[in-house]
């Protein structure tokens, strides 16, 4: 599979990009080469390879959800710098 400096034109079309002569010669090459990596790998066999979506084993690490009392009020506004009806006190950052 190769890509011709017309279909590199064209995207770079499409993506609003201006490129010289030179950049779109120097491009072409890169995708080609690419692509020629790409055509390496399709040569391996693999039949017997399972599917994967990770290289490697994906397992959740947190911990199930548990139902537990939480701190009072007083102890978790303790050390709050402003207060206000129970409640944390910030300055504001939307106006209106």
């Amino acid at each position: 599979m190769s890509i011709s400096n017309k279909e590199v034109v064209y995207v770079a079309n499409l993506a609003r990009l201006n490129l010289t002569e030179n950049e779109e010669e120097v491009y072409t090459e890169q995708l080609n080469s690419i692509l020629g990596f790409f055509d390496k790998l399709n040569e391996l066999d693999t039949n017997n390879i399972k599917p994967t979506s990770h290289a490697l084993d994906i397992y959740n690490v947190f911990r199930e959800d548990e139902e537990r009392e939480s701190l009072p009020n007083e102890v978790a506004l303790k050390n709050a710098p402003d207060q206000k009806d129970g409640q944390f006190k910030v300055p504001t950052v939307m106006e209106g």
